[in-house]
């Protein structure tokens, strides 16, 4: 496995973590995604550790705690051989109080998580929304706060826009708050948009990538093919209104280039697919998912081995769109790039 600073902090993470989101399984969503108990979690955690894994993500939302509480118990006695990321912001209830990044709400949130995980830190807690009714400036100082209380190692954003993470990060510089070191960010062969505005503001500002579905929301298994229909066991007939649309001509044409690379690599198409995206800037860690052990030491065979150039182009070719408005400009006129070349 293959060790990286996350982002511009002294944190070295896997090249590869585990989401468990598939560990709890209750909900329409999360019960798709899987139902994995505390023994399988147990199971797949020996696993990870075997092949030198040893971030695990989760989130408060994940199966309504269930997640970390599952996760607790498949690390118990082995807290210190790994790193917990989890995150909070999105709604736990129907109360005034039970969404956000509030100093009330972030403080409940963490000592409930840490409830639930059976651990006394957390090694990387992230916001998973932007709060737009909260001031930034509490939310940095109330992160600070539970920094210094020994409670969280770091601190990191998911889904955040530009602005909403540039102005924390110039708030918590100006105050001297605790700087976000990662942002959890959908990245894959399908979804690229993280490249446009992102990835150039985490290589400017140390804001090492964490990226959440590298499989295109299940799409690039290597099940899709063109003409075909969508597989009976499929997961997407129960989640593909909650995750990222993807249009079907893009998708074949990534899984055409994809099967191309899997056959001269003796590599399946979920590998070739996370080893991409370990190629890109920023990226600090892929997390990876499995509802079994066939699936994760599928996606772990990702690592120990790169893509060459000229794959990497073929792949970057068969995926690329045109960048939104301002971004195209920088892309395919020369007076503009010449100013700011792009950075994959």
């Amino acid at each position: 496995m293959d060790y990286r600073n996350l982002g511009a902090s002294g944190l070295k993470v896997p090249a590869l973590s585990f989401g468990a989101g598939t560990f709890g399984g209750q909900g329409p969503l999360f019960g798709a995604w899987g139902t994995t108990d505390a023994r399988e979690a147990r199971r797949l955690v020996d696993i990870c550790l075997e092949a030198g894994l040893t971030l695990f993500d989760t989130a408060d939302v994940y199966s309504n705690g269930a997640s970390e509480e599952v996760l607790g118990e498949a690390i118990k006695g082995r807290r210190n051989e790994v790193l917990i990321s989890t995150k909070t912001s999105l709604p736990m209830g129907d109360g005034p109080n039970d969404a956000g990044s509030s100093r009330p709400r972030l403080i409940k949130a963490v000592e409930d998580a840490l409830r639930r995980l059976g651990a006394d830190h957390i090694d990387l807690l992230q916001l998973h929304a932007f709060d737009a009714h909260t001031p930034i400036e509490e939310v940095l100082s109330t992160l600070g706060d539970l920094v210094r209380a020994g409670k969280l190692r770091y601190v990191g954003v998911s889904n955040f826009a530009g602005w909403e993470l540039m102005k924390s990060l110039a708030l918590a510089e100006k105050h001297g708050h605790p700087r976000y070191v990662a942002h959890q960010v959908y990245y894959s062969l399908v979804g690229r948009d993280y490249e446009w505005e992102l990835m150039p503001l985490g290589r400017d500002q140390g804001v090492g990538a964490l990226a959440w579905s590298p499989l295109g929301w299940g799409r690039l298994t290597g099940k899709l093919r063109r003409g075909q229909p969508l597989p009976e066991g499929s997961r997407l007939h129960q989640t593909a209104e909650f995750g990222p649309p993807v249009d079907d001509e893009r998708l074949y044409s990534v899984v055409d280039a994809l099967d191309e690379v899997a056959k001269e690599t003796d590599r399946s198409v979920p590998q070739i697919a996370i080893n991409w995206l370990l190629q890109r800037p920023t990226v600090s860690s892929v997390i990876i998912g499995a509802r079994n052990e066939e699936q994760l030491r599928q996606n772990l065979g990702a690592v120990g081995w790169s893509l060459t150039a000229e794959q990497i182009a073929r792949l970057d070719a068969a995926s690329s769109v045109t960048a939104p408005y301002p971004y195209f400009p920088y892309r395919r006129q020369e007076g503009f790039a010449r100013l700011n070349p792009p950075i994959v």
